[in-house]
């Protein structure tokens, strides 16, 4: 088990974090967070596919050749629950994958989805906490996160985590909403996201607030440069990243040396 637990819950005293645009207790982030992906995951590659007109497939295509996989390689998936990205790392010669997430309803959507695509070999799933992984240290290979770390409580704790179980070489890769930096696009990006994408949520999904969320839990997640220094202040070094779509996503990459 992890070394690194964190602080425990009703230790957290009056600390406040976001939960969109909203100031929640921290020790009450994450069980909100669980309930918003209770009730959408049934329905959450189909919203992926309509939010995004389906071009999440290829920046998730993008990640993964970004991380090349070998047959050697031991990865850990976090928030990875349905296996979009696990499914893609074993198809593309990846050694064996631990999909860890903290949602059960997500895992159960990924255990069915892999049983349909037959990937039932070099696959793990575990419910798990970001910031304190049931991992021993410099365990794995690789960690990968994928439009997940925005929803996590702390999330210089669940960098510090990734570095925690890598192994010295190890690489860590992260998919995420980031900040539009072609000039006028955000204003259309904008009206996108708080007009339409809710809509979208509660005539497919059957729940508005979680799509409200999520376009403010992206707004309030630090731009590029921000949180390319956090990744170095967890320890990682040869941090870089890379714009998807002008920015409305960024791969952000580093290694434990």
């Amino acid at each position: 088990m992890s070394k690194h637990q964190g602080p425990a819950a009703g230790e957290t005293g009056d600390k406040t974090t976001h939960f969109g645009f909203r100031d929640v207790p921290e020790n009450q982030k994450a069980s909100m967070v669980r309930e918003v992906f209770d009730t959408v995951a049934s329905k959450y590659d189909v919203m992926n596919d309509l939010m995004s007109g389906g071009i999440h497939r290829l920046w998730k295509d993008s990640f993964i050749n970004e991380l090349k996989p070998r047959p050697d390689m031991r990865l850990i998936d976090v928030a990875g629950g349905t296996g979009d990205i696990a499914f893609r790392f074993l198809k593309r010669g990846g050694g064996a994958v631990t999909v860890c997430d903290i949602n059960y309803e997500m895992l159960h959507v990924g255990r069915d989805r892999a049983a349909n695509h037959g990937l039932l070999k070099n696959i793990d799933w575990m419910v798990g906490d970001a910031q304190k992984l049931p991992l021993p240290d410099q365990s794995m290979d690789a960690y990968t996160i994928a439009f997940g770390i925005r929803n996590v409580t702390r999330v210089d704790e669940a960098l510090r985590e990734a570095y925690r179980v890598l192994k010295p070489g190890g690489r860590f890769l992260c998919l995420e909403f980031s900040k539009v930096v072609v000039p006028g696009f955000d204003k259309i990006y904008d009206l996108y996201s708080f007009k339409l994408l809710p809509e979208i949520g509660r005539m497919v999904a059957g729940n508005r607030e979680a799509y409200q969320y999520l376009a403010e839990s992206i707004r309030q997640f630090p731009d590029q440069e921000t949180f390319a220094q956090m990744i170095r202040d967890a320890g990682f070094g040869r941090v870089r990243y890379r714009n998807l779509s002008g920015g409305i996503a960024a791969i952000h990459s580093g290694w434990r040396i």
